[in-house]
């Protein structure tokens, strides 16, 4: 009886130890609220606790079926690029094996162009215990950098225009720490090639930026550089806020043929009042992707933002798998661009698109999106 009792209370200590090693597990599974909407908080609490009583380990590098990651995704402003973008991320990972409600709980948090809700946001997923943060647009990748340097924290960037001048990363494209991801690099000069087959006595181009974005002033001077071989002067604006916009926009149709707009995250949360500044003088807008064609602008050579996602949920799998540090990954250049045009917006402004652009297009749109 003495060695029987002995065995019991044996087996029920090393139960209880293994119950104690699992509990970290669950606690990561079940992520805090601060930094989310009420709403975003309890969800975001209910899906943890639920994924953590299905998981079995929680930090990043196991094995994808055991593991269980949070992802924090601060995005700086709404417009349709970026949120294509991330939209694209979480596809990349789950291309991975990381997917969203199985071994995956997502923070996500929008700044809404404000630069010191970027920085909260960044402290928020610190405070929450992300395993990564991936951050879209430039302030939000600086922010987030910024935030997350001491702790080591990877963070992976997307629609940084210029990396190293927002130095994220050197001259070589290696990262100045755990802070890699993709660049939306413009294709500058088939744009400018693009403007001029459509508009062939155009010479002026108006462009609109924020003084206060790094991805803005280094496509500005790749433009000014590249446009005398085109036959075009650029007629540059700067604004500060999107409050300055309305004002900005309507001295800039004053004084060119066309406006090209950047993916700069100000004028682009702003671009319904630049294209109603243009139409009303018959001033075609061209933008530099999808979903500023789509909303009205006349045309433009483009990137796919949800590729660029795609390709920057593919970096940050690496990096939650174990498989690659942030910092060893170089920043990545999605290559090239596609043609998109607007019918619609080219039948209010009496233009014809030629079909050497038509045809090799990779979406035309005959309407204009509310």
């Amino acid at each position: 009886m003495k060695n029987k009792t002995f065995t019991t209370i044996l087996l029920g200590a090393v139960a209880a130890v293994s119950l104690a090693g699992c509990s970290p597990a669950a606690k990561q599974g079940a992520p805090s609220e601060a930094g989310t909407t009420a709403a975003q908080g309890a969800a975001q609490t209910e899906t943890g606790a639920n994924q953590g009583d299905e998981t079995d380990a929680s930090s990043p590098g196991g094995e994808t079926g055991s593991a269980h990651y949070t992802v924090g995704i601060g995005q700086f402003a709404v417009h349709g690029s970026l949120d294509n973008c991330r939209e694209g991320f979480i596809q990349g990972l789950a291309e991975e094996g990381i997917v969203e409600g199985e071994n995956l709980t997502i923070l996500y948090e929008n700044a809404n162009a404000d630069g010191a809700a970027s920085s909260q946001i960044a402290a928020n997923f610190l405070s929450n215990k992300a395993d990564l943060i991936c951050a879209i647009a430039t302030p939000m990748a600086q922010s987030a950098y910024s935030a997350a340097r001491k702790s080591g924290l990877p963070v992976i960037y997307t629609a940084v225009t210029d990396p190293v001048a927002a130095e994220l990363a050197n001259a070589d494209k290696t990262p100045v720490g755990e802070v890699t991801g993709t660049s939306d690099k413009l294709p500058v000069t088939e744009q400018l090639a693009m403007i001029r087959e459509v508009l062939p006595d155009a010479t002026k181009i108006g462009i609109m930026y924020s003084t206060s974005e790094v991805n803005s002033l280094s496509a500005i001077e790749e433009y000014k550089a590249a446009a005398a071989e085109y036959g075009f002067e650029i007629v540059e604006s700067g604004v500060s806020s999107t409050a300055e916009v309305p004002l900005a926009a309507d001295q800039l149709v004053e004084k060119v043929d066309c406006i090209n707009n950047l993916t700069d995250n100000t004028v682009v949360s702003a671009l319904q009042v630049v294209l109603d500044a243009a139409g009303k003088k018959g001033i075609p807008v061209f933008g530099s992707e999808i979903e500023q064609v789509k909303a009205g602008c006349l045309a433009s050579v483009g990137l796919d933002y949800v590729e660029l996602g795609k390709q920057t949920g593919r970096m940050a799998a690496k990096v939650l798998k174990g498989e690659a540090k942030a910092g060893e990954l170089s920043f990545e250049i999605i290559e090239g661009g596609s043609f998109y045009g607007n019918t619609k917006a080219a039948e209010q402004l009496g233009i014809t698109l030629p079909e050497s652009l038509v045809s090799g297009a990779a979406e035309m749109f005959d309407d204009i999106a509310p």
